[in-house]
């Protein structure tokens, strides 16, 4: 029988290790970023892990209870004196018997995951749903008895015209002695949403209270969970965070987490419980990096995909993973934040989720509408959000229209050979020579070229430890361009290409992009599994662009705007050349950055805003991808590089692209067509 095989979250590195091999030495052998600093004896506990259980039909496996060897005496005598959550083991202890999905925690990461989901600088009319308002209240009088809440309601009344107010019992509890600690005089927040109806008492404190009150603004991705800490007076944004969605164990798509959750009984209240806990543990950690108390954050605006947005809220999701995907529900959500277990935030603070499109274009897609408002544009604007699961809106002010295609996490750097999510160490930009087919590159925490003076003792800390989503994108793009890759995706022999960096792998060839095994470091190569998977995303992603495209009968875009923290990193003429996007002018390609969080800010910030995405939602034509029939054209059509058969004019004016065809039987570079075998 084979070795078992483990399988490591969020880097998605795998490998077979003979049984009672300690997890630690496997994700030291495979290049995982788990950190130890005590030489795995148990003491340091920074070898944290949270393995799974059930059946992952992503990675092809069932993990059985006893896949990891039993709890032992090291890790209940360090539970016992510094706590550790239920369900985690110490890498060095745990050893694996049978095939097992582990999910690294960012604590146990030496380098921390990068989440490139900054804020992006936006003038917004501030109109919040939460004020604060100071009111003078009377005192209680023996011959007019009322309640306090009562005479708080009065003086509102008088004093701001403001009634109809309504306390849960929490706030209750503390009018009382608030009321008395100010000498009758108080600073209360009031939340009432953009559809009017009573005012409800969120918090109260003594006398004039001038500190801010916040919300959160929270882009609740698949393999992300960003954060944006605003001020709820100036909309200044006080901090930004972000984590890896700790769902990801269960599965890196969506797909994948929805099939967990119909062959694990009760495995969608476990993805609920991961992310809520993952949320709580982001909340605590922005609040403390702007100086903020947890009782000053009053409200939140989340944003997300419908499977995100269902396993948020408890729903379980398996209806969105047959057709016709309907969803429990698309309209806006609006409910006390501790209904979803959000403890991190003030007890009586509100959360707002924006409507869903429909099917699996959710309420993140709908903050990008939001954002970047191409139902107001004057120019056919394509928006795609890049990510796991890419949603692309079409449209000016006469129509919108939108999809989403299953590009998968191959973007991310997931399913590379040599991929990693972005870290310090990672490959984020590449160029090759296009006459000597060298490489040179650079690593995200590092400003220098590979081939600059300082580089190497400038990454000595970080290493160079394989390559990100966008460092994956420029490398194909730039082998396409040098002549390594031809148009059908496939890398050329040594004697094809000129370069002694294609290497044989199997049946086919490699590109060497920099090798430290001498050193002990990783090889880090793109191989051809790796083309395949980049042409598998952005086919999916080509496609739902042109199946928009034919629904508005035009083959052609005035502009393109790339969202999401990955889409801002992306380089527009590699996403060309790529064939990612449709041809248009590259001056024409822009980045909105993380649109889907600024969508959340606008709808945080200003309650008017709230209701027009409810309204253009309802505007919006989605087209369902899963059931056009010329989506499975587009596909294939799109897996060459750029295409197969649409021009890119635009393209061909900024980028000449060598006309090769590599064959597998060797033939040469100016390629030959592989020839026909006679009947």
């Amino acid at each position: 029988m084979a070795d078992p095989l483990v399988i490591f979250t969020p880097s998605g590195k795998r490998g077979r290790f003979p049984a009672g091999t300690p997890v630690l030495t496997a994700a030291r052998q495979l290049g995982v970023d788990l950190d130890s600093v005590c030489g795995g004896r148990g003491i340091c506990s920074k070898c944290q892990v949270s393995p799974g259980v059930g059946e992952f039909s992503k990675h092809g496996v069932t993990v059985a209870p006893d896949a990891l060897s039993g709890w032992n005496a090291v890790e209940q005598r360090y539970k016992d004196k510094r706590g550790m959550i239920d369900g985690r083991r110490l890498g060095c202890q745990a050893q694996i018997l049978g095939d097992v999905v582990i999910d690294v925690p960012a604590e146990s990461q030496v380098h921390r995951q990068v989440v490139r989901k900054s804020a992006t600088a936006r003038d917004i009319v501030m109109d919040p749903a939460t004020r604060v308002f100071y009111v003078e209240v009377a005192e209680p009088d023996m011959h007019e008895p009322s309640g306090d809440l009562e005479r708080l309601a009065a003086a509102l009344k008088t004093q701001w015209d403001i009634s109809d107010i309504r306390a849960d019992i929490d706030v209750m509890r503390k009018l009382q002695p608030t009321l008395r600690a100010g000498k009758w005089a108080v600073t209360v927040a009031l939340f009432r949403d953009h559809r009017g109806g009573a005012w409800r008492l969120i918090d109260l404190w003594p006398g004039l209270r001038e500190a801010p009150l916040c919300g959160l603004a929270i882009d609740l991705g698949s393999t992300t969970i960003a954060a944006h800490l605003v001020d709820l007076r100036t909309g200044a944004v006080l901090a930004s965070n972000g984590i890896m969605n700790p769902q990801i164990r269960f599965g890196e798509d969506l797909m994948s987490r929805v099939s967990y959750a119909m062959m694990n009984p009760g495995g969608d209240q476990e993805m609920t419980r991961a992310v809520r806990d993952g949320m709580n543990a982001l909340i605590t950690e922005t609040a403390a990096e702007a100086g903020v108390d947890t009782r000053d954050l009053v409200e939140a605006v989340v944003v997300c995909n419908p499977v995100m947005h269902h396993l948020f809220l408890g729903i379980d999701p398996v209806e969105l993973g047959q057709a016709p995907f309907a969803l429990a529900t698309s309209d806006a959500v609006e409910l006390p934040a501790r209904d979803l277990g959000l403890s991190a935030m003030n007890p009586a603070a509100r959360l707002y989720m924006l409507p869903c499109i429909a099917g699996h274009v959710g309420a993140d897609a709908a903050a990008v509408a939001l954002s970047e408002a191409p139902d107001k544009s004057e120019d056919l604007v394509l928006v795609v959000d890049v990510g796991t699961n890419a949603e692309i809106l079409l449209g000016n002010r006469d129509r919108v229209l939108a999809c989403s295609s299953p590009t998968g996490p191959a973007f991310e750097g997931a399913q590379i050979s040599s991929g990693q999510r972005a870290a310090p160490g990672a490959i984020e930009r590449l160029e090759i020579d296009p006459v000597s087919k060298e490489p040179r590159f650079r690593v995200i925490g590092c400003e220098l070229w590979s081939d600059e003076p300082g580089f190497a003792e400038a990454t000595a800390a970080t290493g160079i430890t394989g390559i990100c989503g966008s460092g994956i994108i420029e490398a194909v793009a730039e082998m396409r361009m040098a002549g390594i890759v031809d148009a059908a995706g496939l890398i050329g022999s040594a004697e094809q290409t000129g370069t002694w960096r294609c290497q044989p792998e199997g049946r086919t060839h490699a590109y060497l992009i920099h090798d430290a095994s001498a050193q002990g470091g990783p090889r880090i190569t793109v191989t051809q599994g790796d083309i395949r998977a980049i042409q598998l995303a952005k086919s999916a992603l080509y496609a739902g662009a042109r199946l928009l495209m034919d629904e508005l009968g035009v083959d052609q875009v005035d502009r393109v705007v790339l969202a999401g923290a990955f889409g801002a990193h992306i380089s527009p003429k590699h996403a060309m050349v790529l064939g990612m996007i449709p041809d248009a002018a590259l001056e024409k390609v822009t980045s909105a950055g993380n649109a889907a969080g600024t969508g959340a800010r606008i709808a945080l910030c200003n309650t008017g805003a709230r209701a027009a995405i409810e309204t253009t939602v309802q505007q919006i034509h989605k087209v369902e991808t899963a059931i056009e029939p010329r989506f499975q054209e587009h596909f294939v059509n799109a897996s060459a590089m750029p295409h197969a058969v649409d021009p890119f004019p635009q393209l061909a004016q900024v980028v000449k692209l060598p006309d090769l065809s590599f064959n597998t039987g060797g033939g040469d570079a100016e390629g030959g067509r592989r020839r026909r075998r006679r009947a």
